[in-house]
């Protein structure tokens, strides 16, 4: 058992910094997002907030994404327990979906 524990953690050493490759492609939407933005081809996020979470009393904010290949701002929201989804066009400020209730 005790061989065990050495073992494990080289195995895991091993492998590396498994979530590297993730920072360049978060900067990758972050840039692409803030040039849409840029451009006026896409709202400015606080101008989405405050035509979507007025709409979603009782509801805690969680967070935000935005999808810059459909541009489309996914708003995340949590009340009573259930995670809800609000899919907003980041170009008209449309909600265009909701999932969970």
């Amino acid at each position: 058992m005790k061989m065990l524990v050495p073992l494990a953690l080289s195995a895991f050493a091993a492998l590396g910094p498994v979530s590297a490759p993730a920072e360049p492609i978060q900067r990758r939407d972050q840039e692409e997002a803030f040039d849409q933005l840029r451009q006026g081809r896409i709202m400015p996020l606080r101008e989405i907030e405050s035509r979507v979470l007025p709409r979603m009393s009782g509801a805690q904010y969680l967070g935000v994404e935005l999808d810059s290949a459909t541009s489309v701002y996914t708003l995340k929201f949590v009340r009573k327990g259930t995670v809800i989804w609000v899919y907003v066009d980041a170009r008209s400020g449309k909600v265009i979906g909701q999932d969970g209730n």
